[in-house]
Protein backbone atom coordinates (compact mmCIF):
# COMPACT_ATOMS: atom_id res chain seq x y z
CA UNK A 1 0.00 0.00 0.00
CA UNK A 2 1.29 3.18 -0.75
CA UNK A 3 1.46 6.05 1.91
CA UNK A 4 1.48 9.32 1.94
CA UNK A 5 4.48 11.89 2.08
CA UNK A 6 3.50 15.18 0.58
CA UNK A 7 0.85 17.90 0.65
CA UNK A 8 -0.30 17.70 4.09
CA UNK A 9 -1.28 20.04 6.16
CA UNK A 10 -1.00 20.83 9.81
CA UNK A 11 -4.30 20.86 12.10
CA UNK A 12 -4.56 21.16 15.64
CA UNK A 13 -7.22 18.67 16.30
CA UNK A 14 -7.20 17.26 19.90
CA UNK A 15 -7.65 19.31 23.01
CA UNK A 16 -5.64 19.19 26.05
CA UNK A 17 -8.70 18.11 27.64
CA UNK A 18 -9.10 15.24 25.32
CA UNK A 19 -5.23 14.18 25.51
CA UNK A 20 -5.57 14.48 29.50
CA UNK A 21 -8.76 11.71 28.91
CA UNK A 22 -6.99 9.31 26.62
CA UNK A 23 -3.43 8.84 28.79
CA UNK A 24 -5.50 8.63 32.04
CA UNK A 25 -8.12 6.57 30.37
CA UNK A 26 -5.09 4.53 28.94
CA UNK A 27 -3.08 4.07 32.60
CA UNK A 28 -6.60 3.37 34.46
CA UNK A 29 -7.51 0.68 31.99
CA UNK A 30 -3.99 -1.03 32.67
CA UNK A 31 -4.05 -0.77 36.30
CA UNK A 32 -7.30 -1.66 36.59
CA UNK A 33 -6.53 -5.10 34.41
CA UNK A 34 -4.00 -5.95 36.17
CA UNK A 35 -4.96 -5.33 39.38
CA UNK A 36 -8.14 -6.94 38.44
CA UNK A 37 -6.75 -10.48 36.99
CA UNK A 38 -4.78 -10.92 40.59
CA UNK A 39 -7.94 -10.00 42.63
CA UNK A 40 -9.53 -12.54 40.07
CA UNK A 41 -6.88 -15.57 40.46
CA UNK A 42 -4.54 -14.29 43.56
CA UNK A 43 -1.21 -16.02 43.82
CA UNK A 44 -0.61 -17.74 46.78
CA UNK A 45 2.14 -16.39 48.59
CA UNK A 46 3.85 -17.39 51.77
CA UNK A 47 5.26 -15.10 54.22
CA UNK A 48 7.06 -15.81 57.17
CA UNK A 49 5.93 -12.95 58.94
CA UNK A 50 2.15 -12.60 60.52
CA UNK A 51 -0.82 -12.06 58.08
CA UNK A 52 -1.66 -8.81 59.72
CA UNK A 53 1.81 -7.45 58.31
CA UNK A 54 1.35 -8.77 54.76
CA UNK A 55 -1.35 -6.89 53.63
CA UNK A 56 -0.62 -7.19 49.88
CA UNK A 57 -3.33 -8.28 48.72
CA UNK A 58 -5.38 -5.23 50.76
CA UNK A 59 -3.45 -2.83 48.56
CA UNK A 60 -4.35 -4.64 45.38
CA UNK A 61 -7.72 -4.16 46.20
CA UNK A 62 -7.42 -0.81 47.05
CA UNK A 63 -5.54 0.53 44.25
CA UNK A 64 -8.21 -1.50 42.00
CA UNK A 65 -10.64 0.58 43.86
CA UNK A 66 -9.32 3.75 43.42
CA UNK A 67 -8.36 3.44 40.22
CA UNK A 68 -11.78 2.60 39.23
CA UNK A 69 -13.31 5.32 40.86
CA UNK A 70 -10.49 7.87 39.03
CA UNK A 71 -11.37 5.68 35.81
CA UNK A 72 -15.29 6.63 36.19
CA UNK A 73 -14.54 10.25 37.06
CA UNK A 74 -12.38 10.83 34.06
CA UNK A 75 -15.32 9.18 31.73
CA UNK A 76 -17.91 11.78 33.11
CA UNK A 77 -15.34 14.16 32.31
CA UNK A 78 -15.31 13.28 28.57
CA UNK A 79 -18.94 12.62 28.61
CA UNK A 80 -18.89 17.10 29.58
CA UNK A 81 -16.48 17.34 26.61
CA UNK A 82 -17.94 15.61 23.93
CA UNK A 83 -20.67 18.43 24.82
CA UNK A 84 -18.15 21.67 25.43
CA UNK A 85 -15.47 20.48 23.33
CA UNK A 86 -14.31 21.07 19.99
CA UNK A 87 -16.03 19.62 16.39
CA UNK A 88 -13.44 16.94 16.69
CA UNK A 89 -14.55 15.99 20.12
CA UNK A 90 -18.59 16.22 20.08
CA UNK A 91 -21.07 13.23 20.39
CA UNK A 92 -22.31 13.36 17.15
CA UNK A 93 -18.59 11.86 16.14
CA UNK A 94 -19.14 8.77 18.05
CA UNK A 95 -22.96 7.75 17.34
CA UNK A 96 -23.46 6.60 13.46
CA UNK A 97 -26.64 9.06 12.04
CA UNK A 98 -25.99 10.05 9.01
CA UNK A 99 -25.36 8.40 5.64
CA UNK A 100 -21.93 9.82 5.19
CA UNK A 101 -20.74 8.65 8.65
CA UNK A 102 -22.06 4.43 7.50
CA UNK A 103 -20.33 4.93 4.43
CA UNK A 104 -16.70 5.76 5.90
CA UNK A 105 -17.68 2.95 8.43
CA UNK A 106 -17.71 0.48 5.58
CA UNK A 107 -14.92 1.90 3.68
CA UNK A 108 -12.82 1.69 6.44
CA UNK A 109 -13.65 -2.20 6.83
CA UNK A 110 -12.79 -2.74 3.82
CA UNK A 111 -9.38 -1.52 4.85
CA UNK A 112 -8.56 -1.99 7.95
CA UNK A 113 -10.34 -5.96 8.34
CA UNK A 114 -11.16 -6.92 4.62
CA UNK A 115 -7.85 -5.59 2.84
CA UNK A 116 -10.62 -5.04 -0.32
CA UNK A 117 -8.91 -1.65 -1.35
CA UNK A 118 -5.17 0.11 -0.54
CA UNK A 119 -6.91 3.52 -1.13
CA UNK A 120 -6.95 4.80 2.84
CA UNK A 121 -10.42 6.40 4.33
CA UNK A 122 -9.01 10.13 5.18
CA UNK A 123 -10.89 11.85 8.44
CA UNK A 124 -9.51 14.75 10.78
CA UNK A 125 -10.10 13.31 13.79
CA UNK A 126 -11.67 9.73 14.37
CA UNK A 127 -12.72 8.36 11.46
CA UNK A 128 -16.76 6.43 11.59
CA UNK A 129 -15.72 2.82 12.48
CA UNK A 130 -13.11 4.40 15.17
CA UNK A 131 -15.33 6.54 16.74
CA UNK A 132 -18.05 3.53 16.68
CA UNK A 133 -15.70 1.45 18.49
CA UNK A 134 -15.15 4.26 21.19
CA UNK A 135 -18.59 4.80 21.74
CA UNK A 136 -19.22 1.02 22.37
CA UNK A 137 -16.15 0.94 24.77
CA UNK A 138 -17.84 3.79 26.34
CA UNK A 139 -20.98 1.54 27.24
CA UNK A 140 -18.40 -1.45 28.03
CA UNK A 141 -17.21 0.74 30.61
CA UNK A 142 -20.40 1.99 32.21
CA UNK A 143 -21.23 -1.49 32.45
CA UNK A 144 -17.69 -2.54 33.96
CA UNK A 145 -17.76 -0.09 36.28
CA UNK A 146 -21.83 -0.68 37.38
CA UNK A 147 -20.84 -4.40 37.97
CA UNK A 148 -17.79 -3.40 40.14
CA UNK A 149 -19.80 -1.33 41.97
CA UNK A 150 -22.39 -4.10 42.88
CA UNK A 151 -19.41 -6.82 44.27
CA UNK A 152 -17.85 -3.34 46.02
CA UNK A 153 -21.01 -1.51 47.63
CA UNK A 154 -22.68 -4.93 48.46
CA UNK A 155 -20.80 -5.47 51.93
CA UNK A 156 -20.59 -1.97 52.73
CA UNK A 157 -23.00 0.64 54.42
CA UNK A 158 -22.56 2.83 51.05
CA UNK A 159 -25.24 5.13 50.26
CA UNK A 160 -25.42 3.36 46.97
CA UNK A 161 -25.38 0.43 48.49
CA UNK A 162 -29.15 -0.33 47.97
CA UNK A 163 -29.21 0.31 44.66
CA UNK A 164 -26.34 -1.90 43.40
CA UNK A 165 -27.24 -4.80 45.98
CA UNK A 166 -30.92 -4.72 44.06
CA UNK A 167 -29.36 -4.50 40.89
CA UNK A 168 -26.56 -7.23 41.93
CA UNK A 169 -29.74 -9.90 42.78
CA UNK A 170 -31.63 -8.65 40.28
CA UNK A 171 -28.89 -10.80 38.02
CA UNK A 172 -28.82 -13.83 40.16
CA UNK A 173 -26.30 -13.10 42.38
CA UNK A 174 -22.90 -11.81 42.65
CA UNK A 175 -21.17 -14.81 40.48
CA UNK A 176 -23.23 -13.70 37.91
CA UNK A 177 -21.92 -10.45 37.58
CA UNK A 178 -18.70 -11.30 38.53
CA UNK A 179 -18.29 -13.24 35.08
CA UNK A 180 -19.15 -10.20 33.58
CA UNK A 181 -16.70 -7.99 35.33
CA UNK A 182 -14.50 -11.11 34.32
CA UNK A 183 -15.11 -11.20 31.03
CA UNK A 184 -15.01 -7.40 29.99
CA UNK A 185 -11.69 -7.06 31.49
CA UNK A 186 -10.46 -9.33 28.66
CA UNK A 187 -12.67 -6.91 26.32
CA UNK A 188 -10.58 -4.06 27.32
CA UNK A 189 -7.49 -6.15 27.31
CA UNK A 190 -8.00 -7.31 23.33
CA UNK A 191 -9.34 -3.50 22.26
CA UNK A 192 -5.70 -2.03 23.92
CA UNK A 193 -3.79 -4.81 21.59
CA UNK A 194 -5.85 -3.94 18.25
CA UNK A 195 -5.93 -0.19 18.97
CA UNK A 196 -2.29 0.10 19.47
CA UNK A 197 -1.56 -1.82 16.38
CA UNK A 198 -4.11 -0.04 14.23
CA UNK A 199 -2.69 3.46 15.37
CA UNK A 200 0.87 2.54 14.32
CA UNK A 201 -0.54 0.87 11.40
CA UNK A 202 -2.59 4.48 10.08
CA UNK A 203 0.42 6.54 11.10
CA UNK A 204 2.66 4.88 8.58
CA UNK A 205 0.16 4.20 5.99
CA UNK A 206 -1.51 7.29 6.17
CA UNK A 207 1.47 9.65 7.46
CA UNK A 208 -0.84 11.74 9.27
CA UNK A 209 0.64 11.89 12.32
CA UNK A 210 -2.09 10.44 14.40
CA UNK A 211 0.24 8.43 17.02
CA UNK A 212 2.15 11.46 18.16
CA UNK A 213 -1.15 13.40 17.54
CA UNK A 214 -2.51 12.31 21.32
CA UNK A 215 0.44 13.52 22.58
CA UNK A 216 0.43 17.71 21.02
CA UNK A 217 -3.07 17.44 19.67
CA UNK A 218 -1.70 18.26 15.75
CA UNK A 219 -2.23 16.10 12.76
CA UNK A 220 -1.61 16.26 9.35
CA UNK A 221 -4.13 16.37 6.68
CA UNK A 222 -4.20 16.23 2.79
CA UNK A 223 -5.08 19.59 1.45
CA UNK A 224 -7.80 18.14 -0.32
CA UNK A 225 -9.38 16.12 3.05
CA UNK A 226 -9.17 19.96 4.86
CA UNK A 227 -11.04 21.59 1.58
CA UNK A 228 -13.37 19.35 2.06
CA UNK A 229 -14.10 19.85 5.63
CA UNK A 230 -13.56 23.65 5.20
CA UNK A 231 -16.64 23.48 2.77
CA UNK A 232 -18.92 21.72 4.69
CA UNK A 233 -18.17 24.00 8.11
CA UNK A 234 -18.64 26.91 5.91
CA UNK A 235 -21.90 25.46 4.93
CA UNK A 236 -22.56 24.62 8.02
CA UNK A 237 -22.21 27.79 9.27
CA UNK A 238 -23.80 29.69 7.18
CA UNK A 239 -26.80 28.12 8.46
CA UNK A 240 -26.71 29.75 11.56
CA UNK A 241 -24.51 33.35 10.61
CA UNK A 242 -24.59 35.23 7.49
CA UNK A 243 -22.36 34.72 4.67
CA UNK A 244 -20.28 37.69 5.41
CA UNK A 245 -19.52 36.61 8.98
CA UNK A 246 -18.35 32.87 7.82
CA UNK A 247 -15.97 34.25 5.65
CA UNK A 248 -14.43 36.97 8.39
CA UNK A 249 -10.71 36.49 8.22
CA UNK A 250 -11.47 35.24 12.14
CA UNK A 251 -13.77 32.55 10.88
CA UNK A 252 -12.17 29.01 12.21
CA UNK A 253 -13.21 26.33 9.74
CA UNK A 254 -11.77 23.61 12.53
Amino acid sequence: MRSVRKNLREVYVWQLPVRFFHWINAACIIVLCITGYIIGDPPAVQHATPASENYWFGWVRLAHLATGMIFVVNILMRVYWAFAGNRFARWFNFIPLTREQWKSIFATLKVDIFLLTDKPVYDIGHNSLAATTYFGLFVLSVIQALTGFMMMFVTTNNVGAPATTWMLFSMNGFFVVRYIHHFLMWAFVLFMIIHVYLVFYHDYIERNGIASSMIGGWKFIPEWVYRDYEIEIRKECERHHSSEQCKHDEYDPL
